[in-house]
């Protein structure tokens, strides 16, 4: 898509498709790897990014294994500590994907599924509603990048590409099903 590509303006590509294809299909090896249960692993995708993110792991881990996992989304913005909060009510926490209602997460395992690791607060926040919602038996986290600089301690227990960044640098990431095009970016390099 060549305005997307305008629009991150000369920015180094860290991952272009085939490498986003490749990095998702080694995650996807890598929690198949750990969970001998596939059908026990609820990923949870954190919105925007996140669900496709998910969407495309539970896909992946389909064709290798007999079960694929459930695929639900969170949105944390009601659960942030840096912004003003909403009452909650009783609106649903979990929401399904693609038309689906969301499955229970009590005694699953629960990998939260996001695009960059940062500061870790919209992790924490995402940790948070998810808690609302259940009990899991374990809760992981997936990240396609961890770029470092967290505020929380927080570590991701699956990481596609870890990306050293400064404070003043963004990586950006960008998806198909949301974007129109495939890739990581990493914009505001010093010079």
């Amino acid at each position: 898509m060549t305005g997307e590509l305008v629009a991150l303006n000369g920015s180094p590509r860290l991952l272009d498709e085939t490498g986003l294809r490749r990095t998702v299909s080694r995650l996807a090896h890598e929690v198949a790897e750990h969970h001998a249960d596939t059908g026990r692993v609820v990923l949870v995708g954190i919105h925007t990014r996140g669900v496709p993110l998910a969407l495309r792991l539970a896909d992946t881990i389909a064709r290798f294994e007999r079960a694929r996992p459930r695929v639900v989304a969170v949105d944390p913005r009601d659960f942030r500590d840096d912004r003003p909060r909403r009452p909650l009510g009783d609106a649903a926490v979990l929401s399904g994907v693609d038309g689906a209602t969301a499955p229970p997460i009590n005694d699953a395992d629960v990998i939260l599924v996001d695009d960059v690791l940062f500061t870790g607060r919209t992790q924490r926040a995402a940790l948070d509603a998810l808690l609302t919602a259940g009990r899991p038996a374990v809760v992981e986290m997936l990240v396609l990048v961890d770029r470092g600089h967290r505020e929380l301690p927080l570590r991701a227990t699956y990481v596609g590409k870890n990306v050293p960044t400064s404070s003043a640098e963004r990586v950006a990431v960008r998806l198909r099903e949301v974007d129109g095009v495939d890739g990581v970016w990493l914009q505001g390099t010093p010079s």
